[in-house]
Formats: structure tokens, sequence, C-alpha cells
């Protein structure tokens, strides 16, 4: 077989061996997923969020209320999440923000600091020109649990 073929299947057989260990982590406490995909996917000792919207878990309607209001949903939405994989927002160590205004961006920093405390989780926000549902924030993560031992 040739060195560069040889070398392709292995990885891709790394990469089957990778997606059969997958944990798809599910909860009732936070929106269930609009689309075909995962409220998260754990891997390893690595959670991968899927971005939330200010969903109310119950009645899948975008909460009501300004950019504070919406921030809130979304963190709770993200706790609970959190606490399913078996962590909390203590493990989070990056998060993307999607805004539909940047303008709300001071608002969402002060939020965030009632859930997060020093040392941040490394983050980028971004502005965008809409979101699903109407929504006004959406916010996706990457939580590390701490390893056994």
């Amino acid at each position: 077989m040739f060195p560069l073929l040889q070398g392709l299947t292995e990885r891709i057989n790394y990469k089957d061996a990778a997606m059969s260990h997958n944990n798809i982590i599910d909860t009732p406490l936070a929106p269930a997923a609009i689309g075909p995909y995962s409220q998260a996917v754990r891997v390893g000792n690595l959670v991968f969020f899927s971005g939330q919207i200010p969903l109310d878990p119950a009645s899948m309607t975008i909460v009501s209320g300004d950019i504070e209001a919406q921030t809130v949903q979304v963190l709770d939405n993200m706790k609970a999440v959190a606490v399913a994989a078996g962590g909390n927002l203590k493990h989070i160590v990056k998060l993307t923000i999607f805004l539909t205004d940047l303008a709300d961006f001071a608002t969402v920093n002060e939020t965030m600091k009632k859930y997060f405390d020093a040392p941040y989780p490394a983050r980028s926000t971004v502005q965008v020109a809409a979101l699903p549902k109407g929504a006004a924030i959406e916010v996706e993560a990457i939580m590390a649990l701490p390893t056994a031992g």
C-alpha cells in the first residue's frame, strides 16, 4: 500500500473508533433540539455544546424580555446541559457568543458575571444577521470535565 494511503486509512479508522465512543447528552431541563443535532456530545472528558438560544424548555418558545432576560435563559439552559453531562459552568473552557446587535455586548458581559467567576472561559463574540426563532443571542461552549486520578 502507498504510504500516503496507509496514513489516510489509519486516520479514517481512528475517526470511526472515536465516533463510536461519543456520549450524547440530553436533558429535559434544557430545550429539545429544534433540528438534527444533540444538545451536547461528550467525547472523553470534553463536552461540545450545541448553540443554546433563549428557549424556555417547557414551552419551547423564546422568553419574553430584553437581552438580559434572554441571556439568563441561555445560561440557565447551558447550566442544565452541563449538569447532565456531569459538570457545571466552572468546567466550561470556551464560549462562542452570537449576538444580533453588538450594542448588547456590555449587558451580556454583566449578566455573564453572575454565572462565571474569574478566571473566565476563553470567549469569542460576533454579530450575526439573524438567529433561529428570532433570538437576540445564541451561545455554544466547550467544557472540559476533570479527569479522575
